[in-house]
């Protein structure tokens, strides 16, 4: 039997970023876990925000892959605000900056607040809230390639064995049953 966990991941992904998920959701296969999701494996019958929450309930670990779903060329950043010793203010933006998708904020806090082993994943670019380091002790890690290769296929495969240990022991512990 294959234990599920959430995977928080964008449903309309480019073929590029399609074939980075499919080497994660390997990585899954390759640990005895089943990949659940929003619009992927569990379609909803509630509000979506609920539905998240009633599939994260139902798993012992979870995913987080951070890929570009939103370009700015151009912006401003904390429009209006004053910089204040350790506070930076208002800052243009002048070189395209990608955002992901706002769902992996929402459902990381989820998985986070379940106490659930989460690993984090983030396209080149990609910061903010659960992307930030330091923001939760889990490591933040880059997308893999689709043509990942040996050491650092082997890299992934350790850090999916780490992490898949810890999604076994919430499993098996009486306590969350």
């Amino acid at each position: 039997m294959k234990i599920p966990v959430f995977v928080s991941s964008p449903t309309s992904l480019s073929p590029s970023q399609e074939a980075a998920r499919t080497v994660i959701i390997r990585q899954l296969e390759d640990n005895d876990l089943e990949p659940r999701a929003l619009g992927r494996s569990d379609y909803p019958t509630e509000l979506p925000l609920r539905e998240v929450l009633l599939i994260a309930r139902h798993c012992s670990g979870g995913i987080i892959l951070g890929f570009e779903q939103f370009r700015a060329e151009t912006g401003i950043s904390k429009p209006g605000v004053i910089s204040k010793p350790g506070e930076p203010g208002e800052k243009r933006i002048s070189m395209p900056t990608p955002f992901p998708t706002a769902w992996n904020h929402l459902e990381s806090g989820i998985l986070f607040g379940l106490r659930l082993p989460i690993l984090v994943f983030r396209e080149d670019g990609i910061t903010g809230g659960v992307f930030d380091n330091g923001v939760s002790d889990v490591f933040i890690h880059p997308i893999p390639s689709p043509e990942i290769k040996g050491s650092a296929k082997d890299a992934l495969r350790q850090v999916f064995q780490r992490w898949a240990g810890k999604v076994r022991d919430h499993y098996y512990d009486d306590r969350h049953a």
